[in-house]
């Protein structure tokens, strides 16, 4: 016993010893991040004082992730590192000038988890209805960037933001993709719920389970998730389909957790401002063009960029809004529009075309955590 009770008291003694260790980490922690902060705010008054007054750099934002990202040799994994070094340059940004950020709304739909992944806590969340508004309100400067989701692995495309595409002059600053788990959310339980409110894209992304589970339900189809679970928070003998921060934000208890069809669901997003980042070395490129109407004029295009090297990761056809069997092509190539082949392969693709445009050049993503 008495051995028992000093064994006791020396691992008291050392995890004292240890707690007191970690006080002065953090203490040191402290010091170095509010340095850091105050070199960022004085990068940032030279880059003003030159007539640059855009302060987020997706370019420098990827640079430093990386330099982290080399430099940890653990125990902590890399999305941890990650989630910290965005907090601490969101923060940096907020002291430089606080970014307004506009997203599909209501608080707690896919978009604003994503968001607030890419962004952090220190910077303005500014809720819109619909899409089209998130690209409205970038173009007309009423936000400095919008998020908007491109696609879905199990859904495909979102068309709203295909279509706005066509229509805009914004350009694409960053990427982003994140695992999605859609849970449904009830406040009683799933053999009561009646009506399930989601959105089109989240019902096609558990088409099977909810056939298999509720095949009685009548889906009703809303503009985001976040407003099904507002719904379905004041409606007794529902449910909704959303995210686990919209279960938390409208205090309606997540029933069944994970209940998408593909368990490797992710969602891409795309981060919108008014100018473009400069080339990292890992970077992607987006544009659109339609062709001309003659035999092989497709193959041709997509010819100049193999002729090029250029590695092409997406390509998805997209009806014309005049509605004249006319199509529109979205592609995807690896690198930077200022890099040499790129720029040269977009000169030469346009001889091919009615219509080319670069949606942007911007970082490739790293693979995101779900909020």
């Amino acid at each position: 016993m008495a051995e028992e009770l000093n064994n006791q008291a020396n691992a008291e003694a050392e995890t004292e010893k240890l707690r007191r260790r970690i006080d002065a980490l953090d203490l040191r922690l402290v010091e170095l991040m509010n340095e850091r902060a105050q070199v960022a705010v004085e990068v940032g008054r030279i880059k003003r004082s030159q007539g640059i007054t855009q302060v987020y750099s997706p370019d420098r934002e990827h640079q430093v992730l990386r330099h982290v990202a080399e430099a940890n040799h653990g125990p902590l994994g890399e999305r941890t590192l990650t989630a910290v070094w965005k907090e601490l340059m969101s923060g940096s940004l907020a002291l430089e000038r606080p970014l307004k950020i506009i997203y599909l709304g209501p608080d707690g739909s896919f978009s604003h988890v994503a968001a607030l992944q890419h962004f952090g806590a220190s910077v303005e969340y500014v809720p819109v209805s619909d899409i089209a508004s998130v690209f409205d309100w970038v173009e007309r400067e009423h936000g400095d960037y919008g998020l908007v989701p491109i696609e879905n692995s199990t859904a495909g495309s979102i068309t709203d933001t295909m279509q706005k595409f066509l229509q805009t002059t914004v350009t694409v600053c960053a990427e982003l993709a994140i695992p999605i788990h859609q849970n449904l959310l009830s406040s009683g339980p799933v053999a009561e719920v009646k009506r399930v409110y989601s959105k089109p894209q989240v019902f096609d992304q558990c088409r099977v389970w909810l056939a298999r589970n509720m095949p009685q339900a009548e889906l009703i189809e809303v503009g985001s998730t976040a407003l099904a679970a507002e719904r379905a928070a004041k409606e007794p003998g529902t449910a909704a389909i959303a995210s686990k921060m919209a279960s938390e934000l409208y205090a309606l208890p997540i029933v069944c957790p994970a209940i998408e069809d593909n368990p490797a669901n992710v969602t891409r997003f795309l981060v919108l401002g008014r100018r473009g980042p400069k080339a990292t070395g890992h970077d992607k490129t987006s544009l659109l063009f339609s062709v001309q109407d003659r035999k092989g004029a497709l193959v041709e295009v997509l010819g100049v960029f193999e002729a090029k090297g250029l590695n092409m990761t997406r390509i998805e056809s997209h009806p014309s809004p005049t509605g004249k069997w006319e199509y529109y092509f979205f592609v995807d190539i690896e690198g930077h529009r200022d890099d040499a082949a790129v720029r040269e392969a977009l000169g030469e693709a346009k001889n091919h075309c009615r219509r080319l445009e670069v949606l942007g050049s911007y970082p490739r993503a790293v693979m995101s955590e779900e909020g």
